[in-house]
């Protein structure tokens, strides 16, 4: 059985920071593209940010990129998402998922697993 358990969200001032962490078990996870999306209210869930299988190559959304880092411990079966100069339109309930084998870039209908999420509010 695959779970992936978010944690690490809460409430934080504009320009604050926050790290996210996603445990996974049931997979081989070091053989997978992990990945994290949002979901902000009345809007779709949308990518954030992907690592591959070593953690050699990345890819952000453009509204993210340069102030949060993705990135992964196998040893620990962990995916992590560093968000610095949060902004208020970070505020979404924050998802880890399992992502396609082969790219790092990839939409929501490509996940076979999500967590169960975690909110992030950022505050003016």
């Amino acid at each position: 059985q695959v779970q992936l358990v978010e944690s690490g969200g809460g409430l934080v001032q504009a320009g604050g920071s926050l790290r996210l962490s996603c445990s996974t078990s049931g997979i081989a996870f070091s053989r997978f593209t992990m990945g994290w999306f949002r979901q902000a209210p009345g809007k779709e869930r949308e990518f954030v940010a992907g690592i591959n299988w070593n953690g050699g190559s990345t890819h952000y959304a453009d509204s993210v990129k340069g102030r949060f880092t993705i990135s992964r411990d196998n040893a620990k079966n962990t995916v992590y998402l560093q968000m610095n100069s949060l902004k208020p339109e970070d505020t979404a309930v924050y998802y880890c998922a399992v992502g396609p084998p082969g790219t790092v870039k990839f939409g929501r209908r490509a996940v076979d697993y999500w967590g169960q999420g975690t909110q992030v509010t950022v505050s003016s």
